[in-house]
């Protein structure tokens, strides 16, 4: 599929579901087309499983769906969803397909009840791997049937259901090469909705030109092997930060961590990564407060903490967000080393610790974070102190004002790493170089190039970076405002006085020779002057 019919695809796509979201919240309307695309994408890639692997016997003239339904009936229905599920994770019913759906629907045979049914079979069928349990079940749980916005009757919330299918139905996913292109739009869907959601829309997804730097960032020290690269993203959203870092190594085998507090954003995440074509068992994503609950590893029987630790930690955090500071968790390995905990109603630094605590000694580290930290003290000045000094943070990079859904306020992306051999910090100050658009700024590849480049040299750019020895860090009382660091001041040009003196004069004369013309056509009209 080409980018401009990719573009017809989707322009249309969002004006329909726009069209059938009626009075419904944009952020609230996603739940639903992205769950059934999601569904839909379950139900084929098991028509393709059972195709492909023998499953079925599949005669000419007969239909993958057909076969299924004829032979997985009665008694041999429970040994073809042991089948299935112990190879992909799950297993859909021959009445639940996404084909029986639409026959249903096309011959006006739904009832109320039936969407109902087919979420609570595959629940029920989730548990049939023990293996793939956590992946699956409770994918459409928090999926609100029954929300009076979607119709005033449970007949008209059916057909409002029986219209969304019918939508996600009519998308074609197919490229001309026959690339699966689902998830792409299933992606441009989850941008589309978070622009539309306001606030709300940052807290489940981060712009996708933000998180290409971040992801370019955590694998440019990448070393071409075959050992399984890890990435953990402790406030995943949606999960494209994650799958973003995953483009960027390509090819290379890839076991991808997460966890997110909101139910609905952490089902979403677990679709958008299996969406495109990541293996249940290569995903490891859990639905906790990342403050409260460390990564599930956690300490053993003993109590002894075995921390998991990763080759990339990426973040974009909920910015300066309340969370419980109370002393017992300066015991917590995360936070002990410092001294300090972040306070009460700015959790920024507590996201930083917690996530560099989960990073390799040879891996990489970039957060996106409101620019406060870098200056604000008492705590949070302590915590930064002994940060620079045991040498992990490496660089800062300023970005423009507006990038982000719900928030105007520019942010940094701050990079850590723990093995480095050099002592200083790298300035860049981004902020100035974007691209407007109507609503928001956007960052174009030419500036995000830049931004990738000068992170790799690491050497001063004239009025962009600075590399700052530690002790010009330890002048400014480990203060990293960029702008004590990257001077962008521009001169302005020198003022030549007899120039505007000329223009003064040129211009008191122009004023006389008009004033007597007006006043020549007064007196033709005989206005007395």
């Amino acid at each position: 599929m080409a980018s401009n019919d990719f573009q017809t695809v989707t322009s249309k796509l969002w004006a329909m579901a726009n069209e059938l979201r009626g009075t419904m919240d944009a952020g609230e309307f996603k739940n639903y087309i992205l769950a059934f695309m999601f569904y839909r994408y379950l139900s084929e890639h098991q028509e393709h499983y059972l195709a492909t692997n023998d499953v079925l016997d599949i005669p000419e003239g007969s239909t993958i769906n057909e076969v299924y339904a004829a032979e997985a009936q009665g008694d041999d229905l429970a040994d073809y969803l042991a089948d299935i599920s112990a190879t992909l994770g799950y297993a859909i019913e021959p009445k639940d397909t996404w084909v029986s759906l639409n026959e249903r629907i096309n011959n006006s045979q739904v009832i109320p009840s039936d969407y109902q049914n087919i979420f609570d079979d595959f629940n029920k069928n989730a548990e049939l791997n023990p293996d793939a349990v956590a992946d699956f079940k409770g994918m459409f749980s928090d999926i609100n049937l029954g929300d009076s916005r979607l119709g005033s009757s449970t007949p008209a919330r059916a057909k409002s259901l029986s219209n969304i299918v019918r939508l996600v139905d009519e998308i074609e996913y197919k490229s001309a090469d026959g690339k699966d292109v689902l998830g792409e739009i299933y992606e441009y869907l989850i941008g589309q909705f978070a622009a539309s959601a306001g606030k709300k829309g940052g807290e489940f997804y981060t712009p996708h030109q933000v998180s290409q730097i971040l992801a370019k960032i955590v694998t440019n020290d990448v070393k071409a092997d075959d050992t399984t690269f890890t990435v953990y993203d402790p406030t995943m959203g949606s999960g494209s930060l994650l799958l973003t870092v995953g483009a960027e190594l390509n090819n290379r085998a890839i076991k991808y961590y997460g966890q997110e507090l909101n139910t609905t954003t952490y089902n979403l995440a677990r679709m958008n990564l299996m969406m495109h074509d990541v293996v249940y068992n290569n995903m490891s994503l859990s639905n906790a407060d990342t403050l409260e609950s460390d990564w599930p590893d956690g300490p053993d029987a003993a109590g002894i903490d075995h921390p998991r630790s990763f080759d990339a930690v990426v973040a974009n955090p909920p910015y300066s967000a309340k969370w419980d500071n109370n002393d017992a968790k300066l015991k917590d390995p995360r936070f002990s080393d410092y001294g300090k905990l972040a306070p009460a109603s700015k959790a920024d630094y507590a996201f930083v610790l917690h996530s560099l605590y989960h990073l390799n000694a040879e891996g990489t580290m970039a957060i996106v974070l409101p620019h406060g930290v870098l200056f604000r003290g008492a705590a949070e000045g302590k915590i930064r102190q002994t940060l620079i000094e045991k040498n992990y943070l490496d660089t800062i990079i300023g970005l423009p004002a507006n990038l982000f859904y719900g928030t105007s306020i520019p942010t940094a992306i701050l990079v850590f790493k723990k093995n480095r051999q050099n002592k200083d910090v790298l300035f860049i100050d981004a902020s100035k170089e974007f691209e407007k658009s109507k609503n928001q700024n956007n960052l174009t590849t030419a500036n995000i190039n830049k931004i990738i480049a000068t992170y790799q040299n690491r050497v001063d750019v004239d009025k962009y970076a600075h590399v700052a020895s530690l002790d010009e860090i330890k002048e400014n009382d480990f203060n990293l405002n960029i702008p004590r660091y990257v001077d962008t001041f521009e001169e302005e040009a020198p003022i030549d006085l007899d120039e505007i003196n000329r223009a003064l004069k040129q211009d008191d004369e122009e004023i006389i020779k008009l004033e007597k013309e007006i006043n020549d056509q007064l007196r033709l009209l005989g206005v007395k002057i």
